[in-house]
């Protein structure tokens, strides 16, 4: 397991901040992103947030998936790599 989580359901109004915010209980943040679309800087709905540690991450993951974010059911999971 990595120290990366990908985080979907995300609502339109949450923002990098808040995102690492919502983590930061389960351990250090080193980063948090929510992805926004490249033409109208409008959220997508999903981000990453990274921890310092594969223990802080999958505590988050096992605490916060399935969790309710302003009325939206959040889905937590490992990120996956980039395809090339």
């Amino acid at each position: 397991m990595n120290n990366k989580l990908f985080v979907g359901s995300l609502p339109w109004s949450v923002d990098d901040a808040q995102l690492a915010e919502m983590f930061s209980g389960h351990g250090e943040v080193v980063s948090a992103r929510v992805i926004t679309d490249r033409d109208t800087g409008r959220s997508r709905g999903f981000g990453f947030v990274e921890f310092a540690n594969e223990a802080s991450a999958a505590a988050a993951m096992e605490a916060l998936d399935g969790s309710m974010v302003e009325g939206r059911n959040i889905s937590v999971s490992i990120a996956k790599p980039k395809a090339e």
